[in-house]
């Protein structure tokens, strides 16, 4: 049984870009999927797909490189855990590397990135950091 399947899908993205893998799969879920929404969006990853393959499905991540050896994503971090959620107003949102990285924040209106849940006011949970 997995405790945590954020955790889990941001280590396969780690380990897939830092052994140059094209494509990499995790088990889907709604909250996956939008954080690879965001992630996408934001231009860290190429695209993703889902596939109704199995119980749950998987979602398939098209990772995103410069050239041949160096990834996109040079760091990613999960920042609120199971055994201690981190939960922040929307003044108190932390910036990524000055502002370079992207945090992921889960509020009441949905997933959102650090900027986007500033410029709306609302807080919630810090998900991850992408860098």
């Amino acid at each position: 049984m997995m405790t945590d399947p954020i955790a889990d899908l941001l280590t396969r993205i780690r380990n897939a870009s830092s052994a140059n893998h094209p494509v990499t799969q995790v088990p889907a879920s709604k909250m996956k999927q939008g954080v690879l929404a965001l992630l996408k969006q934001e231009g860290f990853i190429t695209d993703y797909s889902r596939n109704e393959r199995g119980p749950q499905g998987t979602l398939e991540i098209v990772l995103k490189y410069r050239d041949a050896r160096n990834g996109v994503i040079s760091g990613i971090q999960r920042l609120s855990k199971p055994g201690c959620r981190r939960y922040v107003k929307s003044t108190e949102i932390p910036k990524v590397l000055n502002g370079l990285g992207v945090a992921i924040v889960s509020t009441s209106r949905g997933l959102m990135t650090d900027r986007d849940a500033r410029k709306a006011g609302v807080g919630g949970e810090l998900v991850c950091a992408v860098w």
